[in-house]
């Protein structure tokens, strides 16, 4: 501080200096929140939700996609109309069907190419083969189509569009709800949340406008690296994208709000407020940051695509989550000062020093005296109660699900693939695509055709996308009466083949049919399609599991060790973190099956709820032991961990409401994936807030003593 005697000459460009570098800050920061505003509304330029271009580039699925645009003649993208009817079709209605379907080459974005109708046996229904242009708006293209096909169809006839791009278009409208629904219900709870908390008008204000200005610079960054093909953006990575970033963010101001509060409380300005705030504040949130940002980054290590790609694009959405919290946020309380708080506003105690003030009453003070008297009775009970719930993990069925139960609400194209599977050959609409040798045709073909699982064998030429020849053990012949056979296309004297399977393509069976298929043809011929891309979908996503999971574990506990300068304390926070995760994901096994009825899981459902509650979670045992070490420097161990939980308590459940709330918030998107994700999260982290790090952890540390501390001076009783 100047003294009395200093001239103004020399104090007034600190004080101006106090204003402009706030002032700088939220600038900058506004201006770059409204160039990537806009951005929301344009993030399916650059996203895709393909399945195909998920998988990893080795994947016989993946080079099979790669090589389809050669032998077909075009990359277009398939599409099964079908018609069906309570009696036999009549020859009336099949002309009006081809009619009909005729018409659509009228529509932006069909193709030429168009088959005629085909009956199915029973006569009760009828499919017809078009296609895409891959450069089209598919969910658009698909919706004219269904709107032509059922603005006059024939009498007692009902029309469904299925195929690939049936399901694409289904898909891509579930995620409609991302930009403007997703947000609102996220920001809507977050915003309730708060003012429940601080009773302030103003003061949750502040705190989303530097989680909304986060997730907009984070966007604005995401979208350009997509657009540029160094990321790969879907609508599943854009919504975990937005709650990552509104939940972490959030979570980072909470907690240095609390640091900001006490500081105003034994500092007369703002200006020392913000320096204290920020001494206590900084490294807790940049080690939780830091963990998050370690434990995503492992993703890149994934073979699958989709997988690999959430790893960067959620570490910016935290980088800039982390960067908000620890620039913007403190300039805006600086600028705001005590006014902020209002009405309830922190008032200037000279008596209370630098040391914050404990509380002797209310929940956490009632807990730490709960836990110094039966440290050994909490730990050891809680433990066991989270126990018995990791004992139900083997009933969550994450082996993968129907691609036909990806979207919750409904689908026109589910609807279409059951009618298919009622009236034709269950895989119809989506065949598996066989490259092999041309001159093992004939053995390739017998081979196929030998197994159960498949009902027919048609060729794929530039002639004939749709696979109008059928093949078999004897050559090439017209799939129906008036066709003439094409000639195979041949490329690098391989032949593609499409084999319609008797099982629905997205179902087991019809999963159990390409293993068979492979292990009969080996290595040299490749199978693709729909079901091959859910069988590679699913082994790479469990091998991703096997891989990560201790990796990212090994990872967090080498970030704990630097951050506590211990090796024993780390370690239990991960035990405890896991412990916690193990009864989350039972308890979710239990909900899925028994109260949603869910089909099942992707496999890839257990890493990310992994990723995120370990990460995550992980992060309230980094916010209390970290205030816990620091008490303990001055007062003792045991008396430091009573301390840290008394003055963290509020700002860790608080946060720990808020971050469930966001995810939570991902239900309101009807993608099965998404809604069984913001289950496990919301569910772990209440969980780990309210029993790991408010029980669990602080009585096993005040149990084992200082020696928690191990091989640090701490342990030694050296401070």
């Amino acid at each position: 501080m100047p003294s009395e005697h200093s001239s103004p000459a020399t104090t007034q460009p600190s004080r101006w200096l106090r204003i402009l570098i706030p002032l700088l800050l939220v600038g900058a920061w506004l201006a770059a929140a409204a160039i990537g505003g806009p951005y929301f509304g344009r993030v399916d330029e650059v996203s895709t939700n393909d399945q195909t271009s998920f998988l990893p580039a080795s994947a016989d699925a993946t080079e099979v996609q790669a090589l389809l645009a050669e032998f077909a003649g075009s990359d277009a993208i398939p599409a099964f109309v079908v018609y069906t009817a309570e009696t036999e079709l009549t020859e009336d209605q099949l002309a009006q069907i081809q009619e009909s379907t005729a018409a659509l080459t009228d529509v932006s974005g069909v193709t030429d190419g168009i088959s005629p109708p085909v009956p199915s046996t029973d006569g009760l229904a009828a499919q017809v083969f078009l296609t895409l242009d891959p450069d089209a708006d598919i969910p658009v293209a698909v919706d004219e189509v269904r709107a032509e096909l059922r603005a006059n169809p024939p009498d007692g006839v009902q029309v469904h569009v299925t195929g690939p791009a049936g399901f694409t278009a289904d898909l891509v409208d579930a995620f409609g709800g991302i930009d403007g629904i997703l947000l609102m219900v996220a920001l809507g709870a977050v915003f309730v949340i708060l003012v429940i908390v601080y009773r302030s008008p103003f003061l949750p204000l502040v705190v989303l406008t530097t989680s909304l200005s986060a997730l907009c610079v984070a966007l604005l960054t995401v979208w350009w690296l997509a657009k540029a093909g160094i990321v790969l953006l879907s609508g599943q990575t854009q919504g975990i994208l937005f709650i990552l970033v509104i939940g972490a963010a959030t979570d980072y101001a909470l907690l240095y709000v609390a640091r900001y509060r006490d500081a105003l409380r034994g500092n007369p300005t703002a200006w020392g407020a913000t320096k204290a705030a920020l001494r206590g504040s900084f490294e807790p949130i940049l080690a939780s940051g830091g963990t998050v940002i370690a434990a995503l980054l492992c993703l890149l290590l994934s073979d699958l695509n989709s997988n690999r790609s959430l790893g960067p694009v959620a570490a910016i959405g935290i980088a800039f989550a982390l960067l908000a919290a620890l620039t913007l946020l403190p300039a805006l309380m600086l600028l705001t000062g005590r006014g902020v708080f209002w009405p309830r506003r922190p008032a200037y105690d000279p008596t209370i020093g630098d040391e914050d003030e404990v509380p002797t009453t209310g929940l956490w003070a009632r807990l730490s005296s709960a836990v110094a008297r039966r440290p050994n009775q909490i730990w050891i009970g809680t433990a066991v109660v989270l126990l018995i719930a990791c004992a139900f993990v083997p009933q969550l069925r994450a082996s993968g699900v129907a691609s036909s139960d990806f979207v919750l609400t409904a689908s026109d194209a589910r609807d279409g693939q059951q009618a298919l599977g009622e009236h034709f050959p269950g895989g119809s609409g989506s065949p598996a695509l066989v490259v092999a040798d041309a001159d093992e045709l004939e053995s390739v073909a017998a081979t196929i055709l030998d197994n159960p699982g498949v009902a027919s064998l048609a060729a794929v030429s530039a002639d004939s996308p749709s696979g109008t020849a059928q093949v078999s053990a004897d050559g090439v012949q017209p799939l129906a009466d008036g066709m003439s056979a094409p000639a195979l296309t041949e490329v690098d004297g391989h032949v593609m083949l499409q084999a319609t399977l008797t099982d629905p393509p997205d179902s087991d069976a019809a999963e159990d049919t390409v293993r068979e298929l492979r292990a009969s043809l080996g290595d040299d011929v490749l199978i693709g399609g729909v079901t091959a891309t859910a069988v590679d979908s699913n082994d790479a996503s469990t091998r991703d599991r096997t891989l990560l999971i201790p990796l990212i574990l090994a990872v967090i506990a080498l970030i704990l060790m630097v951050l506590l300068r211990a090796i024993l304390a780390p370690v239990l926070l991960v035990a405890t973190v896991v412990l916690s995760f193990g009864a989350t994901m039972g308890v979710s096994a239990l909900v899925f099956n028994h109260a949603f009825d869910f089909p099942g899981a992707d496999p890839a459902v257990p890493l990310f709820g992994f990723v995120f509650l370990v990460a995550l979670g992980i992060d309230y045992n980094i916010f209390l032991m970290s205030r816990v070490r620091e008490e303990s420097l001055v007062h003792g161990t045991r008396t430091g961990i009573l301390r840290g939980l008394s003055l963290t308590g509020g700002v860790i459940t608080s946060a720990g409401v808020v971050l469930a709330a966001t995810f939570a918030a991902l239900a309101v998107i009807p993608i099965l994936f998404l809604a069984q994700l913001a289950f496990i999260v919301a569910f772990g982290v209440l969980v780990d807030t309210l029993v790991v790090r408010s029980l669990l952890v602080p009585a096993l540390s005040y149990s084992i003593g200082r020696t928690i501390w191990w091989p640090s001076k701490l342990a030694r009783g050296e401070r």
